[in-house]
């Protein structure tokens, strides 16, 4: 992330003195000199041409101070400290953008659809709530928006065709509803220097009689966390204790629920075959009637969240979080996980959020080589005994800008015009080495990871009700078999309660009556009974194997 330009603190000390400080091309190019380049994916003429089109459309608001919020992630502090006093600086039009934990953001997004009260002009919210979006009908139709009032705003440079997520925010009547911001992906993250050292690629072998490689299942991730737990890896330039084959968290917070409806349920198995979420039984174990209409979460109602492939998969990750990762692990929260590869003990993560992989390519840090390349990599993560091909195998968020209803069609408008410009053509900057994210988006890989779908009725009030629970497994004051039956029971009761209210009309939940569970995995797909055996043949893959098959 680049520094705050001169030019940047000289135009926010101008306009602390009220002194209009841009607001012309000449500043734009100074602003395009300062902090752009020749990063951009546009060639100067056309930086100059589109930032032009941001000064004559932002004319009539030029004056009008607007609130937009965020989570706290990195692409988001660049945003707020760069990008937005320059568009305040060129525009005239005056940008608070709030930086808030993930869990806040919603929270106040469910205050503004419960109050109708403007409380931000624009939310970047991640694409999860695209389900809610769509059914509340709470949030701006972009598609309706970008032909209507919105449309002198609308940067005829705008490609949506060029945007990863697109498929993440359209709801199912094909209208767009957010506007992808940023975009990242759970991964396996290793340490690609040990996995390709001679004498720890023999060792392994002669204890487990396969090759070390990125485990394509979770059998052959179990053993590389056991082989490499308590390992000494100081012959090959790691710490001599102190070295864990697993990292994740689990401490009782909202964090520890996004573990588990980012699809690490589908990685072990549960759910439908169906890119992107599966179909009729998505991620969350939510099934859904040939109408969209949430039917059920429990198996006796045909959902799957409480089936033994959920089980497995909570039972799985507790045990990984006992044995193979450091003490302290199961203390943290996600943003104090995160940054913990980085430190050099770890030597593989199953599911780690590539939001962090600015903290793992600062340079002098253990896990990064002196020519600026990182030691480590990151690849498709491995899937459970439950998966099938055709499943959805991670998880990608797509923050994205939503415009609620509630906010007045002049401050939309305005804030619109900031969402374009933080997503512009012309700030759109070459990135850096990052341990193959690049390759992975470039990859057809990728269409297998996705946010959550169009089965969620109400994204707020019921990703609350997974962490409670999950922390009840975690905890140990609940087996993962009740831990999970209590939370399919509340999701359902959710359900039943949108459904009696009637807000979502013909598209809300339409609840089965429960049968006899048996009649449900009986039936083909999702949910499904216990396998016989839950730990398959591990099995292994070269990474440059698998960037060949990539390309």
């Amino acid at each position: 992330m680049r520094l705050r330009s001169t030019a940047t603190a000289m135009a926010l000390a101008l306009m602390a003195t009220g002194i209009p400080a841009w607001a012309d091309i000449e500043a734009a190019k100074a602003f395009l000199d300062a902090e752009i380049g020749e990063l951009s994916s546009l060639d100067r003429a056309a930086q100059e041409a589109e930032m032009q089109w941001f000064i004559d459309a932002a004319a009539p608001y030029a004056g009008m101070e607007i609130k937009v919020v965020s989570e706290t992630i990195d692409t988001h502090v660049y945003e707020s400290t760069v990008l937005a006093p320059a568009f305040t600086a060129i525009t005239g039009i005056k940008v608070t953008h709030d930086l808030i934990g993930e869990g806040d953001v919603v929270e106040k997004l469910q205050t503004q659809m419960q109050t109708n009260e403007n409380i931000y002009d624009a939310y970047i919210n991640d694409s999860d709530l695209i389900g809610t979006h769509w059914r509340y009908q709470q949030a701006r139709n972009l598609t309706d928006w970008m032909a209507g009032d919105g449309a002198a705003v609308t940067n005829p440079g705008l490609d949506l065709a060029d945007f990863i997520g697109i498929s993440f925010t359209t709801g199912p009547d094909g209208k767009l509803y957010q506007l992808p911001d940023q975009q990242f992906a759970n991964l396996y993250w290793f340490r690609y220097d040990w996995f390709n050292d001679q004498k720890t690629k023999d060792d392994f072998k002669a204890k487990y009689g396969y090759d070390l490689g990125v485990p394509v299942n979770w059998s052959a991730y179990e053993d590389i966390a056991e082989f490499f737990t308590g390992r000494d890896m100081s012959y090959a330039g790691g710490p001599a204790t102190g070295v864990y084959g697993n990292m994740d968290y689990g401490k009782k917070d909202p964090s520890l629920g996004w573990r588990y409806t980012d699809a690490w349920m589908s990685m072990a198995g549960m759910g439908d075959v169906g890119e992107p979420n599966g179909l009729p039984v998505d991620e969350w174990g939510v099934r859904v009637d040939e109408n969209s209409r949430p039917v059920g979460s429990c198996v006796a109602r045909g959902g799957a969240t409480n089936d033994a492939a959920a089980v497995y998969a909570v039972t799985k990750a507790i045990e990984w979080l006992q044995k193979y990762s450091p003490p302290e692990a199961q203390g943290m929260t996600f943003s104090e996980a995160g940054p913990v590869p980085a430190q050099g003990g770890i030597a593989q993560q199953m599911f780690w959020y590539t939001a962090f992989t600015a903290a793992s390519v600062v340079e002098g840090t253990p896990v990064m080589n002196e020519d600026g390349t990182p030691k480590w990599r990151m690849a498709p993560s491995p899937h459970g005994a439950y998966w099938q091909n055709g499943q959805k195998i991670g998880y990608q968020d797509a923050g994205s800008w939503t415009l609620m209803n509630s906010t007045p069609v002049d401050r939309a408008q305005a804030a619109w015009l900031y969402a374009q410009f933080v997503t512009s053509k012309t700030v759109d900057v070459k990135k850096p080495k990052l341990g193959g994210l690049i390759e992975f988006y470039r990859s057809p890989a990728r269409v297998q990871w996705s946010p959550t779908g169009t089965n969620i009725p109400d994204y707020p009030k019921m990703a609350q009700l997974w962490w409670q629970n999950i922390g009840d497994a975690m905890s140990g004051d609940k087996t993962p078999q009740e831990a999970l039956d209590a939370l399919c029971e509340e999701q359902e009761k959710v359900l039943e309660r949108i459904e009696k209210s009637g807000v979502q009309g013909d598209i809300g939940p339409k609840m089965n009556e429960p049968q006899d569970p048996q009649v449900w995995l009986d039936a083909p797909g999702a949910p499904v009974a216990k396998l016989e055996n839950e730990d398959p043949t591990p099995e292994t893959i070269s990474y440059d194997e698998l960037i060949k098959s990539w390309q």
